[in-house]
């Protein structure tokens, strides 16, 4: 039986919330979570959409590499 097992190089990862303190923690918590298979955050794109209600929503793109 051959076991093999490829590194993952480079993931990308979309988030979004109703507030940036929720992006910014789901972000934290996805970093920590990446941290244990070794990636590490090259790169964030965050934009924010303003509603005709006048509601705001943001997100963000994050491209974790391996270290």
């Amino acid at each position: 039986m051959n076991i093999h097992f490829d590194l993952m190089e480079d993931k990308v990862e979309f988030f979004e919330a109703e507030s940036i303190q929720e992006l910014e923690k789901k972000i934290a918590n996805q970093i920590e979570i990446n941290k244990a298979i070794m990636l590490r955050v090259n790169n964030v794109s965050h934009q924010m959409f303003v509603s005709e209600e006048g509601r705001r929503f943001y997100s963000a793109v994050v491209h974790f590499r391996a270290k």
